[in-house]
């Protein structure tokens, strides 16, 4: 079955092969499944009750796929009220327990005080030059916990962006329009 232009399908774990139809918000631009399959054989071992946050949540497909995988919990931020309707009606109708939405905007909820997180997915709408102040905001916060993963993507026609420091690129790779690098967090 070939997959709807809004519908995102759960690769691994307890939710596999789940399909989630997403508003058609012309912002959202899910992750593909071979850069997820890719992403998450990289974090694997790494994800057994881990704390997600997913900001720029979009689909969800991030944070399903993870928590589909053994994440313990999730948050998934989209400023799109919309959008955050349907990450909710996802949540509810795969049973997430441990997942939960804010609908903010990136900064915004990176300025509240909060939980620290062991995986962070970072991948705001291309052509926003936004990946540079959202890692530095993103340092600033101090939600990363202790060795936490950062992933991010962008346009692959562009370089990534600079890292802040305690930030260094563990993982790259590059699939079709797509550039992708897992972080690793390695500050206080």
């Amino acid at each position: 079955m070939r997959a709807l232009r809004n519908e995102v399908r759960i690769i691994a774990g307890r939710w596999r092969g789940r399909r989630l139809r997403f508003p058609p918000a012309g912002q959202i631009r899910p992750t593909p499944d071979r850069v997820r399959e890719t992403l998450f054989n990289w974090l694997q071992g790494s994800l057994d009750g881990a704390r997600c946050l997913d900001l720029f949540s979009g689909s969800g497909a991030l944070a399903f796929e993870a928590l589909s995988r053994g994440a313990d919990s999730a948050v998934l931020v989209d400023r799109d009220p919309a959008v955050a309707t349907y990450l909710r009606e996802a949540i509810a109708t795969l049973g997430a327990v441990g997942a939960e939405v804010q609908c903010l905007g990136a900064t915004s909820f990176l300025r509240g005080s909060g939980r620290r997180f062991d995986l962070v997915f970072l991948d705001p709408p291309f052509g926003d030059d936004a990946l540079a102040p959202l890692l530095e905001a993103l340092i600033e916060s101090q939600r990363l916990a202790a060795r936490a993963w950062v992933y991010i993507e962008h346009a692959a026609r562009t370089d990534p962006p600079p890292l802040p420091p305690g930030l260094a690129i563990w993982r790259s790779k590059r699939a079709g329009e797509v550039s992708y690098h897992l972080l690793r967090w390695e500050g206080g």
